[in-house]
């Protein structure tokens, strides 16, 4: 062995012997286990929490746009950097002060922790006060149902809804309302099976969701594997 490679194997030797080698080769395998599944679990929730989140759908408001069970991914920078939410985008949202109250639920603390952390993998159902919905209006546009024809119309034009659920009409609750700047009007895909602005018009705000509580738009589905793909929009197109 030439005396460059003796050195370099020295070198390599005295970093594994220093104090944080040492501390690592005295766990346990387990132990150094443990601390890689924590490091990993730590990297995966800090790109949840400030860039794309998986979401679980919990009910069939979105069919067939989601389904339930649907593991969805959550782009959190969407509407960081000067965007907001356009008319056919599918965002989550935290629903309290317009579609619940803004306490929202009480319960353990603990289990709370808990549980936010499992949503934030897409381990387990969301919080109660977080939805999933489409959006129709945006602040200054006008909503209405129905037209002649018993579709939707956004500032007068009738919108082409190709994702809504089959059977569904476009709304069985006749509404008319002007969307507050910086708040929106959303619906679910499924129409009859979907508690959405409609069901608060008589709350503040007429139903409508404040921007700011947006969480992000979803943006593609993960899971199931058969069902990778991105997330259809749409929304704003009119029939001609």
């Amino acid at each position: 062995m030439d005396t460059e490679t003796q050195q370099q194997d020295d070198a390599e030797r005295d970093r594994s012997s220093g104090p944080l080698g040492q501390v690592w080769r005295g766990w346990s395998r387990s132990a150094r286990l443990c601390a890689v599944i924590a490091s990993l679990l730590s990297g995966l929730l800090l790109v949840s929490a400030f860039v794309a989140q998986p979401f679980l759908i919990p009910s069939a408001s979105m069919t067939p746009t989601l389904e339930v069970g649907d593991r969805i991914l959550v782009n959190k920078l969407a509407y960081r950097i000067g965007n907001s939410p356009a008319r056919g985008d599918v965002v989550v949202f935290d629903g309290r002060g317009s579609f619940m109250d803004e306490e929202g639920t009480g319960g353990n603390p603990v289990t709370g922790l808990l549980r936010g952390a499992g949503a934030a993998l897409g381990l387990v159902e969301p919080a109660e006060t977080d939805y999933v919905k489409r959006v129709i209006g945006v602040g200054g546009d006008r909503v209405r149902c129905c037209d002649k024809r018993g579709r939707i119309e956004v500032n007068g034009v009738p919108l082409d809804e190709g994702y809504l659920h089959g059977g569904d009409d476009p709304s069985a609750v006749p509404f008319d309302i002007e969307v507050p700047q910086g708040r929106l009007w959303v619906m679910g895909d499924h129409r009859s099976d979907s508690s959405d602005s409609r069901d608060h018009l008589g709350d503040a705000g007429g139903g409508t969701v404040p921007v700011e509580r947006v969480i992000g738009r979803a943006d593609g589905i993960a899971w199931p594997t058969d069902r990778w793909g991105a997330v259809r929009g749409g929304g704003g197109g009119a029939h001609e």
